[in-house]
Parts: C-alpha cells; structure tokens; sequence
C-alpha cells in the first residue's frame, strides 16, 4: 500500500520553531512537514545545527512549536493542554537515545517493569511482557543483570525494549548506536529495525551513520528549516 493510503502515525504540518525575540530570534525550524507511517523506519541524517534535536524534541512533544500542527495518532496536539501532551507523550511515544539512561541499581527486567506499573499494568502483566521483550532482542539470560553487568550492545537494546515497552504506536531515536563499535552499532540497529517491523512502529532515528541510514526505508534530512526527503 502506498503512502497515501496509509494512516500517518505522527505528521508534522508547517512546523515553525524559533528561539528569541526581536533582533535575537535563531529560526531554526520554518514550515517543516513530515509524515511518519506505521511499520516504517526513517533516518534523520543532517549536519549538527541544523535542527535534528529539535525536530525530534517537537516530534516528541516535549516542545511547542511556535507554528504549524503536530498530530499524533489521529490527534492534533496544539490545542491540548500540557498534562494532554505528557498523557498522549507516555502512551503513544517511545524514545532511545544515545546514552541507555538505565537505571543502574536496576536489573535489566525491572528497568522495563517499572514504566509499564506507572502506566497503570500490575507488575505481573509489566513482567509478562518485559520478559517478552527481553526475549525477542536475545536478552532472556541477561534478566537479571544490572546494566554495569552488561556491555555497551546489550545495554542499548535493553534501552530500546523500556522505549517500546508500553506499545507506544512512535519510536523517536537520537543517534541510538552513535555510542556503539560499528559491528555492535549494526547488530542493535538490526535489532531496532526488526522490532519497528514486527510491532508496526513508525521510527524516526537520527544518525550521522549513513551505512545504516542506507537500511532504512526513507531518508529525510532538514534543508534550510524544512524537511526534504533523500533519495
């Protein structure tokens, strides 16, 4: 099915995003659009300044943009007040960024339980599906293990399993193996791609990688405050 014919997950319409006012004001976003799909990986790639953090920031709904529509599943977002947003935020969105911000007295299964228990599951239901989760990314037998007790990889995928651990429906990753070696950055990233498939995420990931942009279905980058697509 083609694009149009398709329910976007997120879509960003005529995003403005400017900082200052009067003779200090940086525009750094000016009329961005962008569609994300379900089942459908997209790479950010664009020089550092150009506005990656901030439309990943926008997307996430952690910033207001001081122009345009955001919509997340079906919903626009520019009237909503902030506990709206943070609701909407928590339950349809994901994030992994470069560092795993695990929790370090935590094992790997109880850093995925526990955003799930605060999302309203019992902590049997949380561990049911941790559990599955660990599984499906190669971490069955590392449960147990707090995050020093694993390596750089595994920590990384135990971060992408907590961001997808509530079925959020948007996947939002800054530079998620820029931290990694480039055999263990394409295993992780294999494993991303694979979960976005399977689960029917829409995943936008900035990276400076290109071998790995390369693998993704599209390719956007920004382009003087819009984004363009890349062939």
């Amino acid at each position: 099915m083609n694009e149009a014919g398709r329910f976007a997950a997120l879509t960003l319409e005529a995003v403005e995003r400017r900082y200052g006012s009067g003779e200090t004001t940086v525009e750094v976003l000016t009329g961005a659009s962008l569609a994300l799909y379900p089942g459908q990986s997209v790479a950010l790639i664009a020089p550092s300044g150009a506005g990656k953090s901030t439309l990943l920031h926008l997307a996430g709904l952690l910033e207001h943009p001081s122009a345009g529509e955001i919509t997340v599943a079906g919903s626009p977002t520019s009237t909503m007040t902030d506990d709206q947003r943070t609701g909407l935020r928590r339950s349809q969105i994901g994030f992994v960024y470069q560092f795993h911000h695990l929790l370090p007295e935590f094992s790997a299964l109880e850093n995925l339980v526990m955003p799930q228990m605060i999302a309203g599951l019992s902590r049997a239901e949380a561990t049911t599906r941790g559990r599955e989760l660990l599984a499906y990314l190669g971490l069955a037998k590392r449960e147990s293990h707090r995050p020093a007790e694993l390596s750089g990889g595994e920590q990384q995928r135990v971060a992408i399993a907590r961001a997808v651990s509530n079925s959020p429906r948007i996947l939002l990753a800054d530079e998620p193996t820029g931290n990694l070696d480039p055999k263990t950055a394409s295993h992780v990233f294999d494993t991303l791609a694979s979960l976005v498939k399977a689960t029917g995420l829409a995943a936008l990931i900035a990276t400076h990688n290109m071998d790995l942009a390369a693998r993704m279905d599209r390719r956007v980058t920004i382009r003087d405050g819009q984004v363009a697509e890349v062939g």
